[in-house]
Parts: C-alpha cells; structure tokens; sequence
C-alpha cells in the first residue's frame, strides 16, 4: 500500500528493510518462546509490557512503511492500537496433547501464509495458553523482517527477558574470542607471517571463484529438483515443521575428538541427514546438484549488545539488516558414507574454513548496493529472490544465552526461531539456549515430510557421534 506524503517527516528505509519488504520479496521471522508454566494471559498486563518494554526498543516498532512522493521508501511513526496486535486463539478445552500438537503446528502454518496490513506497524504477538509436547503455554513472536535481521530482533526479544537466577544481572552469551599471539614469540609470529603469504594469494583465488559463482547461482543456474526442492513457486504456501534437542555437550564431545567447530559439526549433521532423506524418498535423485544458501552476519564477531548500543550513531553492532549470502555445496553421499559418516562434518568444516579466506561474503553486500544505486530496491529484492529460488535450501543460526530466562515471571524451557515467506521447500534455523541446541526444520507442506526429515537427522547424528566417540577412542 503505497501513501504519499512530506518526505521530510520521515527516517529513511535502509537498504536492506526496502528488499526485504517489497513486490518481489516478503520475509517474516517466526519466533516462540516456549514457558515452563501455564500461560495467565491478563490483555492489561500484555499491553502494558508491549507499550513500556517492547515497542520503546526501537522507533520501527511504532512505523509503517510507506513511499514519498519521490518513491523513496521511508518509516512513518503512528500510534499503535495494541489490541489489533495481540492475538489469543481460542481451541476447546481439556483435550490430549496431541490435539493441542496439531492446533499448534497448523496455527504457525497458517501464519506463514498471512501478509502483514501495511497500514499498521509490522508485528504481532500470538499467545498459546493450551499445553503442547514440548511446553505448558507458548508466545509467538511474529515480526517482519524489514524491522531487523536475526540479530537486530533477537537483541529486542531479549531485552524483555530477564535472567531466572538473578534478574539485575545481564544475560551472557558463549565467548567468540580467539587467542591472541604473544608478543614475546617472535619466532612463532614470524612463522605465521610467512605462512599468511600463500593464504593471501590462495584468498583471492577462492574470493574470485565464490563471487563468480554466487552470481551464477543468482541469476543462471538452478539447482537440481529433487526430493527437497519442487522449484516451484512456494512462498505462500502452507509450511510443516518440525524441532529437534541437541545437547552442546555431545556436540562438543565431536567437535574436540575431530577438531573442527560447533557450526562444522551442526551443519555436518544436517547435511549428512538431508541427503540420506534424499536416498530414501528417491534414491535416483539423491545425488542431485543441491546447494545451501549460508546466511552471514556482516557485522564484528560477539555477543549481543544492548538496544541502547545498536541504534546509538557509528555503533559496531547497529541495529537493521546486515546480512548477505554465499551458496555452499551439499556434500554427495558415497559408499563410504556408512563407514565413514565423519567424512560430511570434515567437509563441512574445510568448506567453511575456505568460505573464511575469501572476500566473496564483501563482495556480494557491495554487489546488492551496487544494485541498489543502478536499478533501485525492486530490482535487488528480485536479485535476492532469484538466489534463494535456485537453491535447494537456507541454513542460518543465532546464538543464545547462557543463563535461563524469564518473561513476565514465566520461566522459559526453550526457544526457537523461523524464517518464512522465502521460495524454497526447505530450511535450517538454529539457536543455542543454555545447554542445548534446537534446530528447526521448516518445509513446503505436502512435498517434504518433516518428521522422517527429522528422523533421517536423528541418524546422522547417532552415527557421527558414535564415529568420533569411537575415533577418540582409538586415537588415545
């Protein structure tokens, strides 16, 4: 819905808010906060916590989107009726588990298909009061992705959420620091120099190849349609989902017995699990040509911020969307992949490593800019649509905290997060809490079944985690 108006009395759209909120591209994040206990919903308690503690994190909480009489697309502040933002269902009572299981999964898939009013600011909260399998009561965040990217809202989520143990102090989250060089060992700098050489010149060969091709991919060349990818056009159509529960300590048991990272080993897993779906849907295609879409933050490496630090001018954390992309092959299966399942967390981890020394990640943010300024936002959101839609799938993770949370004195058993309205059959989303990890795996209804995708990771990591446990084993 287009609005004309004074330019001057707006904040200008970023970039990356008028891709993600335009004709050609429409992308909402799902996330839902699972409570410990049931759910009292009082509508003056919800009204109040959203009008003093939510919508003061950030003006776009309180805007809609609109276009000045230039075309340009700006945040317009309005007052916001917290009623028509607020959403209880209402679901017969005193029944099974199961049944609460079902309503939840279909109102969550009903949700997917539903486009935000442009008249009004771009969220919702859904409180389900009715016990599930997995918690007593849940809230669901819906927000559009043009307010923020993975981090910016998980910022804001969290910023309502107080720590169980001790609520004045903050919430930490895992150390993504790295060990720095003594300056005592020159012998050891020295080395590191001359080693940095090649690395430099085997940086731009990489940089050059994985620009190359995730232009290719973007605009030319589709990947294989398979058991997990229709290629068709998908982005309103009903989703199936399903979560699994890692715990971090197994993870780490094979991230320590192979020497790789968390992320090599998830996305090991992951990889490893799809393509044995893959094989047992439809072996002929189970070798297809299938790429993932790696989303990247763009940002310095670390923890979350406060709101107040992302949105202060120069910050090195903003708030927004600062995100882009890079396509990363899905290892083949092989007949060695039974007796060595390792094999898809190895390649995942010399994949990743690669990715690393390569600019293709700058390259890609400077090519949507480049866009931007030479054919307009549209023409960007129909570039970022392209990619999404000649790949197979999307994975992206978050990092969470370390301590328990509480919201409104409802302690949170566990918390996960989806991306929706993208034109793919399948994706990954993860996000650690506490000592778990919880993947969520999000599929185009009817075309893949989420639960034997589930089930066919479920194995993959039964088998990586007995391969490295065993290689431990032998190593020691």
């Amino acid at each position: 819905m287009d609005i004309s108006v004074e330019e001057e009395v707006f904040e200008p759209a970023s970039p990356g808010s008028q891709y993600l909120n335009s004709s050609n591209l429409s992308l909402s994040v799902i996330a839902v906060l699972e409570s410990k206990i049931p759910l009292e919903y009082e509508e003056s308690l919800a009204i109040n916590l959203l009008k003093d503690v939510f919508v003061p994190i950030n003006p776009r909480f309180s805007s809609i989107m609109v276009t000045g009489k230039k075309g340009t697309r700006k945040w317009k502040r309005v007052e916001v009726n917290y009623q028509d933002h607020i959403k209880t269902p209402v679901f017969p009572t005193q029944k099974p588990l199961n049944f609460y299981d079902e309503c939840f999964s279909n109102y969550i898939s009903n949700l997917t298909m539903e486009q935000f009013p442009q008249n009004r600011p771009l969220w919702e909260i859904h409180i389900f009061q009715y016990p599930t399998s997995d918690a007593a009561g849940s809230i669901i965040f819906r927000l559009h992705h043009s307010l923020g990217d993975g981090y910016s809202l998980m910022g804001a989520l969290l910023s309502c959420l107080q720590r169980v143990d001790d609520p004045s102090l903050p919430l930490t989250f895992p150390s993504r620091q790295r060990t720095n060089l003594s300056n005592s060992n020159k012998n050891r700098r020295f080395i590191r120099i001359f080693k940095s050489v090649p690395r430099f010149f085997k940086g731009i060969a990489n940089t050059v190849y994985d620009f190359g091709w995730s232009t290719l991919k973007s605009t030319m060349i589709e990947d294989d349609r398979t058991a997990i990818r229709s290629g068709d056009d998908v982005e309103f159509r009903p989703i199936a989902f399903s979560t699994k529960t890692f715990s971090l300590d197994s993870l780490k048991q094979i991230k320590d017995s192979l020497n790789v990272t968390i992320n090599d080993v998830i996305t090991g897993i992951v990889t490893y699990g799809t393509r044995l779906y893959m094989q047992e849907v439809n072996q002929e295609s189970c070798n297809g040509k299938c790429n993932a879409l790696v989303l990247f933050n763009t940002r310095a490496l670390g923890g979350y911020k406060s709101v107040s630090d992302m949105i202060r001018p120069n910050s090195d954390m903003p708030w927004g969307n600062h995100f882009t992309f890079l396509p990363v092959s899905l290892p083949k299966l092989s007949s060695l992949a039974d007796s060595n399942p390792l094999g898809f967390v190895r390649k995942a981890h010399r994949i990743i490593e690669r990715k690393r020394n390569s600019g293709s990640i700058w390259l890609t943010s400077k090519l949507l800019d480049f866009l931007r300024k030479l054919k307009g936002p549209e023409a960007t959101a129909r570039f970022i649509h392209g990619t999404l839609k000649n790949t197979s799938m999307a994975l992206t993770n978050l990092i969470g905290p370390l301590e328990e949370m509480a919201l409104a004195n409802h302690p949170v058993k566990g918390l996960y997060f989806m991306v929706t309205g993208a034109p793919q059959s399948y994706s990954v989303t993860m996000v650690s809490y506490v000592d778990k990890l919880r993947i969520v795996i999000a599929v185009e209804k009817d075309f893949i079944d989420p639960n034997k995708l589930k089930s066919c990771i479920e194995v993959a990591y039964d088998s990586i985690f007995k391969a490295a446990v065993n290689s431990s084993t032998v190593v020691k």
